[in-house]
């Protein structure tokens, strides 16, 4: 029997209607929520996610502001750009698109960043209390697949979830959210030994590690629940996941495609936070 499929984009336009009335609300007491996405350099793939970001937040009626630099942009003028709207009360989310010029430090930029204002949940401070369970902006992929597990019925409660992949976007923070949800969680990476045989324990397998269709049906228990986070573009042009989707659709008992699954996830969880945001300025 054929999985059920979890349509990001259905459950994704779900959350921005709530978001919303909130923002509708919100603005009636006096405050628009507000993001500034800052973008160096053109980098063709980021042009495109940038213009995602101002295009959600001009649906739902936030201020927002796209500013383009020039790739040659010192870091020193970055970081001064950064101070300025860290001080601007209109704006509750700061968001510098990622990668940067190679003269540029990402650590550095980041850590700039008002942790108040860091809708992106990269700032150390914000991945600090995401570990230890504090109040926090969350990273927006991985809040993304929870909000996709808890929408359609597969709360992490009890289940058994590994997570393929151990980066700082992904692989930690889905992890450490799994487990805030109180699921057992098993982190597999290049180094795990029988990493076919982890996997294939999971109740929930989450894999985001930027290998085209590594995970097969052998890799799947029968009826768990597969979120493919990754998204790699072929040869022929076409997009595929981490996972052989046309190999293990008749093995899971849930599966997000690639693409239309986690993706339209990331920019409305950007959006969540910068709502967030926007109603702890008023406190």
């Amino acid at each position: 029997m054929s999985a059920q499929i979890i349509f990001g984009k259905q459950i994704s336009d779900s959350i921005r209607e709530e978001l919303r009335m909130e923002a509708d609300r919100l603005k009636a007491e006096g405050v628009t929520p507000g993001l500034v996405v800052i973008i160096v350099g053109e980098d063709p793939a980021s042009q495109v996610y940038v213009r995602n970001k101002a295009k959600a937040c001009e649906d739902l009626g936030y201020y927002s502001e796209v500013v383009r630099l020039p790739a040659d942009t010192t870091q020193e003028a970055l970081l001064a750009l950064i101070g300025e709207y860290n001080g601007n009360g209109a704006v509750h989310g700061i968001l510098v698109q990622l990668p940067l010029p190679k003269h540029i430090e990402e650590k550095a930029i980041i850590d700039a960043i008002a942790v108040e204002k860091d809708v992106d949940g990269f700032h150390p401070e914000s991945v600090g209390n995401l570990m230890i369970g504090d109040d926090a902006l969350l990273p927006c992929t991985p809040s993304g697949v929870i909000e996709l597990l808890k929408r359609t019925g597969n709360s992490p409660a009890g289940k058994h979830a590994v997570v393929i992949g151990r980066s700082n976007i992904v692989g930690k923070p889905v992890a450490m959210l799994l487990l805030r949800e109180n699921a057992t969680v098993t982190i597999c990476h290049s180094r795990t030994p029988n990493i076919e045989e982890m996997a294939r324990q999971a109740d929930i397998l989450v894999v985001g590690v930027g290998v085209p269709k590594l995970v097969k049906k052998e890799w799947v228990k029968p009826g768990a629940v597969v979120i493919d986070v990754g998204v790699n573009r072929l040869p022929d042009g076409k997009l595929c996941g981490d996972v052989d989707y046309d190999d293990v659709v008749e093995t899971a008992g849930w599966i997000t495609p690639v693409p239309g699954g986690v993706g339209p996830m990331t920019i409305t969880m950007l959006m969540a936070n910068t709502l967030t945001s926007a109603k702890r300025s008023k406190k």
